[in-house]
């Protein structure tokens, strides 16, 4: 477990499920299209999962309503990763060139949608499907021109192998015109339909976690050492600190409050998911997002 979890583990720890009624089971997850698959066939209630990926499966399995009853990552953390030192000044650059990224990796697959809102073609990138801890060492060689990543995960890896942050330059596909939302908490039918007050209240629940987190990162890095004896505690907090100034301490939410969507957002969601991943979809907004059982935004409200 790594930062990205800090908000479930400090409302655990600090009993928020408990108080709230709930026996909450945490475990760990293996990337987004595992973790909707479980969600969708039962196995969990609800998942941190990429809403992209989530837009990909209802598009594929109508009869599954998967959907999003918060968001975690107000701004997408997808990004492509160059040396600062090498020939790629600008998106643009990238067209032709060799980007690390496995098949399944979320800024591979939306990397069309960030091409498309760039203005350059870039069919013509050449993917190199190596596994990640060995990919990361070789794009640090020089084995690649570029590397996919979300970022708060590249910038991080990449400093271990002695690549520091101000050596790397982070097109992040938030700042170069996309504007789909990151992970959200993923729900199946069935536990929406018939467990909505247990629903209503592990959203809350979550929500108090996140908020907690978000103001104090310290805290929910020690959350997930003490789940995870194995972690690098100053690692997550330098991870989670990376999450929480970069897609969660926003404009929207710092107005609407952790959690929130808005409809021209979702909206766009959608539309950069179909482009980038060639979906026939007729998804609408209402088949992907709920906001019935968000707290009030008083609840959601950062303190930081």
């Amino acid at each position: 477990i790594e930062a990205s979890g800090a908000g479930f583990l400090l409302a655990q720890q600090r009993g928020y499920y408990k108080d709230a009624g709930l026996d909450v089971t945490i475990d760990t997850g293996n990337g987004s299209a595992s973790a909707i698959s479980l969600v969708a066939g039962g196995a969990y209630d609800v998942a941190s999962a990429d809403l992209s990926t989530m837009i990909e499966f209802n598009t594929a399995n109508p009869q599954s309503k998967l959907a999003a009853v918060a968001i975690q990552y107000d701004l997408n953390p997808n990004s492509v990763m160059v040396r600062k030192d090498g020939a790629i000044k600008k998106p643009a650059d990238l067209a032709g060139k060799t980007i690390l990224g496995q098949p399944f990796n979320a800024s591979r697959k939306l990397f069309p949608a960030f091409a498309k809102a760039q203005g350059f073609d870039g069919s013509g990138v050449k993917w190199e499907n190596v596994a990640p801890d060995i990919g990361d060492t070789r794009f640090v060689k020089g084995d690649f021109d570029a590397a996919a990543y979300f970022f708060f995960t590249g910038l991080l890896n990449l400093k271990a192998r002695g690549l520091t942050p101000d050596q790397i330059t982070v097109f992040r596909f938030s700042d170069y015109g996309l504007k789909s939302y990151g992970n959200g908490l993923i729900a199946n039918a069935k536990s929406m339909q018939d467990n909505p007050d247990a629903m209503k209240a592990f959203v809350k629940a979550t929500t108090r976690g996140w908020v907690d987190a978000i103001a104090d990162p310290r805290a929910g890095a020690a959350a997930i050492k003490a789940r995870e004896p194995l972690a690098h505690e100053e690692i997550e907090f330098e991870r989670l600190q990376l999450i929480v100034d970069g897609t969660m301490k926003t404009a929207e939410t710092r107005a609407n409050g952790w959690g929130a969507a808005t409809p021209a957002r979702l909206q766009a969601t959608i539309d950069e998911t179909v482009a980038a991943f060639g979906l026939k979809s007729s998804l609408a907004v209402a088949d992907i997002w709920t906001d019935r059982f968000l707290p009030p935004a008083v609840d959601r409200k950062l303190k930081a």
